[in-house]
């Protein structure tokens, strides 16, 4: 008998800590449900084996539908921004005079570290989410989905007690953190002004006050440090173009791509590029990603990839892999 109510007490007690852990979850899924704006700002830390890249970031957010991203890396001062209108979704290069136009779900198809909205979508579609508390924070581990980075496999997402965000952390498939988003400032009732959305607006404001400075030549190239079994380089060409130096790599073998480096030239006047794309997040920089290609620019260089057979990760393997020095073939 004395077993029979031991065994009782125990599983109310248990029953009991998972109904107040579920409470916890739901009043913080359902406080970003009814948000209508916010805005928060933190720092991105992005780690690729020894090599580590650190982003200011700004997150707007108005009316369920209008995003404001700026990041900001601290290596170099270059801002970029992650916009999404009523025109569409855009990446921002202000730098180079120009901008991507998608036709795109971001931000509503995968996983995004500092976007609340995103984070609470994780928690809710992960039934087997594990929950623990301290005596400052609440912690909340999930899977994540980053469709063109499989590598990626779950999160940490830790909450004060007034259930605001403090940090997320991103981890491999080998347990090991690649993506930690840390909040300094989070204000749930900004005021935004009008136009704040506009993209000439955003871009008025950055031409105010950016420096141009423009690469003519290509001194070296970059060659990618991992290539895929059975895949060499085969053929280089540099060209000379209006405003600069191409160059060309054929890889040939099992798996066969192009890698395509020129000095980025920025546009006389504001240029918007239509694309297929998605908005991607390399280690230094915001890139282009479609089914077969991926393309970016850093430190005065555009750079496209592009491939028949690869994969979306392994498109994103090769273009990590050549943020080095430059090196010999």
């Amino acid at each position: 008998m004395k077993k029979i109510i031991v065994l009782l007490l125990v599983l109310v007690l248990v029953t009991g800590c998972r109904n107040n852990n579920s409470n916890i979850v739901n009043k913080f899924n359902k406080k970003i449900k009814n948000l209508d704006s916010y805005y928060l700002s933190g720092d991105l830390e992005l780690r690729n084996n020894d090599e580590v890249y650190n982003y200011d970031v700004e997150v707007s957010y108005e009316n369920k539908k209008y995003y404001k991203v700026s990041l900001k890396n601290k290596a170099n001062d270059s801002t970029q921004v992650i916009l999404k209108n009523d025109d569409g979704v855009f990446i921002l290069t202000p730098s180079l005079n120009r901008s991507f136009k998608f036709q795109s779900d971001w931000p509503y198809n995968n996983s995004q570290v500092y976007l609340l909205k995103a984070i609470s979508r994780d928690i809710i579609e992960d039934s087997d989410y594990s929950f623990s508390e301290s005596k400052k924070y609440y912690t909340i581990r999930t899977k994540v989905n980053y469709p063109n980075n499989k590598d990626l496999v779950k999160q940490k997402i830790i909450l004060n007690k007034k259930l605001n965000l403090v940090k997320v952390i991103v981890y491999n498939k080998d347990d090991i953190p690649e993506m930690e988003f840390k909040v300094k400032k989070i204000d749930y009732s900004p005021s935004f002004k009008k136009d704040y959305f506009n993209i000439n607006t955003i871009m008025n404001t950055f031409n105010e006050n950016i420096e141009v400075k423009e690469t003519m030549t290509l001194e070296d190239t970059i060659y990618p440090l991992s290539l895929p079994t059975g895949t060499n380089l085969t053929n280089e060409e540099k060209i000379k173009k209006t405003n600069g130096e191409r160059v060309l790599m054929t890889f040939e073998g099992d798996k066969p791509f192009l890698l395509v480096e020129e000095t980025a030239n920025r546009e006389e006047e504001f240029t918007i590029i239509p694309t297929n794309g998605v908005p991607y997040q390399l280690m230094d920089t915001l890139g282009v990603m479609t089914d077969n290609s991926l393309n970016w620019s850093s430190n005065g260089i555009e750079y496209y990839l592009v491939s028949d057979v690869l994969s979306s990760d392994e498109l994103v393997t090769i273009a990590e892999s050549i943020y080095a020095l430059p090196t010999m073939k």
